[in-house]
């Protein structure tokens, strides 16, 4: 895998999010983000709230809106899915801007989107504060099952190897006249997909082999040093100000 400073997701810095070890930074967006789940819809206000804890957090480790707005488009299937719920919905009916939604409906994409976006948004933040090659061994830090913490290693070393190997292909398709966007070559794409496909499952079965031959046991050795307690203090202090948000909003 290349350097964890090339990937996409991760913004190089040196906050003090930043220098965080990565066990305290994963449980904290993990408590944090089960906070918002477990927020009652209705409670708008706790959302908000949410917001201004990331806002924080952001304006400590360096994190721009230029930076994330492009990255949270991995969250339009799910605003696709929120906006045609109103119109699906059934139940009482209001009208907005002239037209007759579901109550229920805009309650339930309400639900989706903010809780969403949120939990993408928490997720970018960690992604952008922590080297890819260092969360397994957060994970590690964790306890874990080791074989959870393997294919996780496992896979963040071979995923940007695959993403090179389809761009690869893209390029040489390409070069040879070919357009993979139109609809007719569909079919030659879904061959090129079960071509990655079954050479990484090939490569997969090398890799193996050549682990077992060289003494693997079925867990990647990590070593990392413990995190202070002050570092715990310090990541878990939004997550516990998300929960406390959480409590009183199902309280009033």
């Amino acid at each position: 895998m290349s350097g964890s400073h090339t990937h996409p997701l991760y913004l190089e810095g040196a906050s003090p999010v930043h220098r965080l070890p990565p066990e305290v930074k994963i449980l904290a967006a993990f408590v944090g983000v089960f906070a918002v789940v477990a927020t009652p819809r209705e409670a708008f206000w706790a959302f908000g709230l949410y917001l201004v804890i990331l806002v924080v957090v952001w304006q400590i480790a360096g994190i721009t809106l230029r930076w994330l707005a492009p990255r949270m488009l991995i969250e339009l299937p799910f605003v696709v899915l929120a906006v045609l719920l109103p119109f699906a919905e059934a139940g009482d009916r209001v009208t907005v801007l002239g037209l007759s939604l579901s109550e229920p409906g805009l309650l339930a994409a309400w639900n989706i989107l903010v809780k969403g976006t949120i939990g993408v948004l928490v997720s970018l933040t960690l992604a952008a504060t922590t080297p890819v090659r260092s969360l397994p061994a957060g994970l590690s830090r964790l306890h874990l099952p080791g074989i959870v913490v393997t294919v996780a290693t496992l896979m963040l070393r071979y995923v940007n190897l695959l993403a090179g190997e389809i761009d690869r292909m893209r390029i040489a398709r390409v070069s040879r006249g070919d357009d993979p966007r139109t609809l007719h070559q569909a079919g030659a794409t879904a061959r090129g997909v079960g071509g990655v496909f079954l050479r990484s499952y090939e490569r997969g079965e090398r890799v193996h082999l050549a682990m077992l031959s060289r003494g693997f046991t079925g867990t990647v050795p990590l070593h990392a040093p413990p995190a202070r307690r002050r570092d715990w203090c310090v990541a878990l202090t939004p997550a516990v100000c998300a929960v406390a948000v959480a409590v009183t909003a199902w309280a009033v």
